[in-house]
C-alpha cells in the first residue's frame, strides 16, 4: 500500500513535470483557446500539452478586488431617513478560476468558476468548440450571449471597471411582474451557437439559447401559447472586420501596433421573457476601432417588449440606450478612459433620458497581470415632464459613483 507522504510526492513530480511536456512550436489550433476573461493566446508560462499536442490544458484566474462610493438622491421619493450614501465599502466581484485548452485536435474547451458569486451563478462558464475550419465552429454550453460588444470584450480586459449602466440597469415599468424588470443585455446563458469568420472579414455568431440568463443551469420553459414556438432565447451578431479579427480587448500592452475596425449588427428575440409576461425583442449597432494605442467603441440598443395576449397590455413597450467610449494607452502603462452613455428607461411612452458620463483611468502595473482602475461616473437628467418623473426614472442609481479597483491575472 501507498503511504501519503508517497502520493503526495507522485502528485507534485507529475504536477512540475507536466510543464516539461508543452511544445515550443505553436499551432495554428492555438487561437482557438479562449476564456472570455484574458487573453491566452501565446501565453505558454502556464500550459501543460501532450507530446504530439493533440491535448492542451491552460489554467488562469482573474481576481478583482475593489473600493467603491455611491451616493444617491432621494429627493422627492419622500422617503423618511433614507441614507444617501448606500452600497459603499470593499468588494470582490469577481473571483474567477478557469481552464481552457483544446482536446483531440478539433475541440476547444473552456470552463470557470466564479467563486465570488452564488447559486447558479457559481458556474460562470462551461462550454466546448467543435472547430471544423475558420469559417464554422459549434458551441456548446454556457457561454456569452452573441449581443453588445460591451459583453463580447474580455472581462479583464474593459477600458472601465464596469459594463455600461444602461446595458445592466433595469428599465421602469408601469406594470408589476412577476420577475425582477429586464435589462437590455442577456449576459451569460445555456445553449447552442454556430459561429465562424468568412474571409477573414466576416463574423457571424447565431445561437439559442434558454433565456433564462447565467442564474439558471437547467431548462424551465415551456412552447409560445401566441405564436406556438419553444420559449427560447433566439440570437445572432454579424460583424465586418475589414482588417482581420478585431481583438476582445481595449487596450492591450501587448498589442499595441495593430489597426483594426469593426461594425456589427445584433439581435435577440426572447420568447415569453420574464416568467412568460412578455416577447423581448433586442436589437443593436456596433462600431469599434483600435489604432495602436488608440482605442474607441460606441454602441446603440434597443428593447421592445410586447406583452403576451393574457397579459391584456397593450402596446408594446420600447426602450434604447447607448454610449460612446475612448482610451489611449501611453508607454508608461497609463491609459485614460471617458465614456458618455445615455439611456431612454421610462420607455418612449415618456418623456425624460438619463445621461451618464464618465472619466477614468487604467495603470497597467505588470503588464496586463496586475491593473490598477478608476472611475467616476455622474448622473443626469434630461428632458422629463416634472421632478417627480425625474426622480422616480432615476430611483435606484447613483447620482455620483467612484470605484478604485485592483486586477490580478494569470
Amino acid at each position: 500500500m501507498f503511504k501519503s507522504n508517497q502520493i503526495l510526492t507522485f502528485v507534485l513530480a507529475t504536477v512540475f513535470a507536466l510543464p516539461a511536456l508543452a511544445q515550443e512550436n505553436k499551432t495554428e489550433e492555438d487561437k482557438y483557446i479562449e476564456s472570455d476573461v484574458i487573453s491566452l493566446v501565446d501565453r505558454t508560462g502556464f500550459t501543460w500539452q501532450t507530446p504530439k499536442g493533440d491535448f492542451k490544458l491552460k489554467p488562469y484566474m482573474l481576481v478583482l478586488t475593489k473600493g467603491e462610493f455611491n451616493y444617491v438622491d432621494d429627493e422627492g421619493l419622500n422617503i423618511a431617513e433614507v441614507d444617501n450614501v448606500v452600497k459603499t465599502g470593499f468588494g470582490i466581484p469577481k473571483a474567477i478560476l478557469g481552464f481552457a485548452g483544446r482536446a483531440f485536435d478539433k475541440i476547444t474547451y473552456n470552463f470557470a468558476i466564479d467563486a465570488a458569486a452564488s447559486g447558479n451563478a457559481l458556474l460562470n462558464q462551461a462550454w466546448f468548440d467543435i472547430n471544423m475550419k475558420d469559417e464554422f465552429r459549434l458551441r456548446v454550453g454556457k457561454f456569452k450571449t452573441p449581443m453588445n460588444r460591451a459583453y463580447q470584450v474580455r472581462l479583464g480586459q474593459s477600458l472601465l471597471p464596469v459594463l455600461p449602466t444602461s446595458l445592466t440597469t433595469s428599465v421602469n415599468l408601469p406594470y408589476s411582474l412577476n420577475a425582477v424588470n429586464p435589462v437590455m443585455s442577456t449576459g451569460f446563458d445555456i445553449g447552442v451557437m454556430a459561429h465562424g469568420l468568412l474571409k477573414d472579414k466576416w463574423m457571424y455568431q447565431v445561437a439559442i439559447f434558454n433565456g433564462t440568463g447565467i442564474g439558471v443551469n437547467k431548462p424551465t420553459n415551456t412552447l409560445s401559447d401566441d405564436l406556438g414556438i419553444p420559449s427560447l432565447l433566439y440570437s445572432g451578431r454579424l460583424a465586418y472586420q475589414p482588417y482581420g479579427a478585431m481583438p476582445l480587448h481595449e487596450g492591450d500592452p501587448e498589442d499595441v501596433n495593430s489597426f483594426k475596425m469593426s461594425l456589427a449588427a445584433s439581435a435577440s428575440y426572447n420568447v415569453e421573457a420574464n416568467y412568460e409576461s412578455s416577447n423581448d425583442l433586442r436589437v443593436g449597432a456596433e462600431f469599434a476601432v483600435m489604432s495602436n494605442r488608440f482605442y474607441f467603441s460606441s454602441e446603440a440598443y434597443l428593447m421592445s417588449m410586447d406583452f403576451v395576449e393574457r397579459q391584456k397590455v397593450s402596446p408594446a413597450l420600447t426602450y434604447y440606450g447607448a454610449y460612446a467610449q475612448a482610451g489611449y494607452l501611453f508607454k508608461s502603462g497609463v491609459q485614460p478612459v471617458v465614456r458618455m452613455e445615455l439611456m431612454d428607461r421610462n420607455s418612449t411612452d415618456e418623456d425624460g433620458i438619463l445621461l451618464m458620463p464618465a472619466v477614468g483611468f487604467n495603470y497597467f502595473i505588470l503588464g496586463q497581470n496586475l491593473k490598477l482602475q478608476t472611475m467616476y461616473q455622474v448622473l443626469l437628467k434630461s428632458g422629463h415632464v416634472s421632478d417627480y418623473e425625474a426622480n422616480d426614472d432615476d430611483n435606484g442609481l447613483s447620482e455620483h459613483r467612484f470605484i478604485v479597483q485592483l486586477q490580478f491575472s494569470f
